[in-house]
């Protein structure tokens, strides 16, 4: 009785597994006629199963031509499980498995072809297309050198291979602009490289992690998570990841992004290199803030100070620790390295409201007014508080104040003197500055002498009169309040007691 047999279409059994079964049944045959006609069934096996998978390969082609890849590649499979041996069919699934973006499954295919048939050009061509988008200058150079020697004029090949030498060219500049920190050139380089290598995630993570280092978070976080959604155990994605989280100076979240890359590649050096960067800063800030909180502010300036020092790269965080050094600056009275870090602390962050306001109060300190004023003014126009408009009103107050005469430094005295004080400091810079000391002095010297004479007559005028002191301390102007005028200088000079 001849053996009933299925093809691939009914599930049963594969085309394989029948010739195998006869092939079986032929060696065991005890006569030679049995295994003749075992042969013959397995002969009428093999065409019928290469009839079939021509079927399912010109239906593929059909879906193929009508951009229905999904079908293309479910008919094509058939047909590779129909007739393995097939490299046209290996080669038809490749290209559509590339029109679906599916690269390295793509790449398998094609390898797959030209392992049957080295001398399928189009399977060497494929294999570089893939290794293109992938990536992979050197190994598609390589297959389009194989299409070259197979087929010297084929233009396809021709600007494929130039391709690809563009890509290692790009690779290079981009390894030699990160060695520089030259971050935007290296995302120039990737974007160029990406147009020719779109599934390469080398590329993609390069670029990210530079983006990052550029402070351009979302960018990168967008491109590490496309990524994920591919491969969620990439552990490259996930170190971007935690990069941006770190740079964001959200550092517990980075660490557990860090420690996650390190499970799916335990020799990842740069994960673990941030990892104990972010572990690092995160203890040395906290430790800086607990001396400060302390009132230990010298202990607070130099944890700040090394905790600057462990990565030049996290903006967002050494912003914030400029600032807190500029507090503590502040607290030991160095008022010009204060302003100097907080200067640094905006560098870096330019939207950091806490650095502005620390900032403006030590040109205060300093008399600093008009640069006093310039900051006010940026914060409440960055936002409109009550407390913003008041602190800006009190630098423009004192920047009008100081353009004014100091009555106050004009006498040698605290702006806080009581009325004796300021009493005893008029009588003794009036007896200075009496013209009769300086009687046989040249005549500039008595002119110079004269007119600081008049100013310290001016400024007790003022000092010693409550509504006038008052008005003088507010800022009001006193030109038309009855000032001194600078006549009887001697007379008022000798009136005092």
């Amino acid at each position: 009785m001849r053996p009933s047999f299925c093809g691939p279409t009914t599930g049963r059994r594969s085309h394989r597994g029948w010739c195998n079964v006869i092939w079986s049944a032929r060696t065991a045959a005890p006569t030679t006629r049995q295994r003749t006609k075992y042969s013959s069934y397995l002969n009428s096996c093999l065409s019928f199963f290469l009839r079939q998978a021509e079927g399912f390969k010109e239906q593929g082609n059909a879906f193929y031509s009508n951009k229905d890849y999904s079908e293309a590649f479910n008919f094509y499979t058939k047909a590779i499980d129909a007739c393995p041996k097939n490299a046209s069919y290996y080669g038809n699934r490749a290209a559509t498995l590339m029109m679906l973006f599916r690269f390295r499954e793509a790449l398998e295919d094609s390898q797959q072809a030209v392992r049957l048939d080295d001398c399928f050009m189009k399977g060497h061509l494929r294999e570089g297309k893939c290794h293109l988008s992938l990536g992979n200058a050197m190994a598609a150079s390589r297959s389009f050198q194989k299409v070259l020697e197979l087929e010297p004029n084929n233009r396809d090949a021709q600007h494929e291979h130039k391709n690809a030498s563009t890509l290692t060219d790009l690779e290079r500049m981009a390894e030699l602009s990160f060695e520089k920190r030259d971050f935007r050139k290296v995302v120039y380089c990737m974007d160029r490289a990406l147009a020719l290598a779109s599934a390469c995630h080398r590329f993609k993570i390069l670029k990210a992690e530079c983006l990052a280092l550029l402070g351009r978070y979302p960018e990168a976080q967008s491109v590490a998570s496309d990524i994920l959604r591919m491969d969620a155990t990439n552990a490259d994605a996930l170190y971007v990841r935690g990069l941006c989280l770190y740079y964001e100076d959200c550092i517990d979240k980075a660490v557990q992004f860090f420690i996650q890359a390190l499970r799916m590649a335990p020799d990842h050096e740069k994960a673990r290199l941030a990892c104990r960067n972010a572990k690092a800063l995160k203890a040395k800030k906290e430790e800086g803030n607990q001396a400060f909180k302390s009132y230990n502010y010298d202990a607070a300036y130099q944890l700040y100070t090394e905790a600057l020092a462990i990565d030049p790269n996290n903006i967002k965080t050494n912003a914030k620790l400029y600032c807190n050094r500029a507090t503590a600056g502040a607290k030991l009275k160095k008022l010009n390295q204060a302003i100097e870090d907080c200067t640094s602390a905006i560098k870096l962050d330019d939207t950091y409201i806490k650095a502005y306001l620390r900032r403006a109060q030590c040109y205060m300190d300093t008399e600093q007014y008009e640069e006093a004023v310039r900051d006010y003014e940026k914060v409440y126009q960055t936002e409109k508080t009550s407390e913003h408009k008041h602190l800006l009103k009190s630098a423009q107050l004192e920047l009008k104040k100081s353009k004014r005469k100091d009555y106050y430094k004009v006498l040698g005295v605290g702006k806080n003197a009581t009325d004796d004080e300021i009493k005893k400091a008029y009588r003794k810079r009036a007896l200075m500055h009496h013209p009769d000391r300086h009687s046989s002095a040249t005549a500039e010297i008595q002119k110079e002498e004269e007119k600081k004479f008049k100013e310290v007559g001016e400024a007790f005028t003022v000092l010693s009169d409550p509504k006038k002191k008052t008005r003088y301390d507010n800022g009001h102007d006193l030109d038309n309040d009855g000032g001194f005028d600078g006549r009887d200088n001697g007379n008022f000079f000798f009136q005092f007691g």
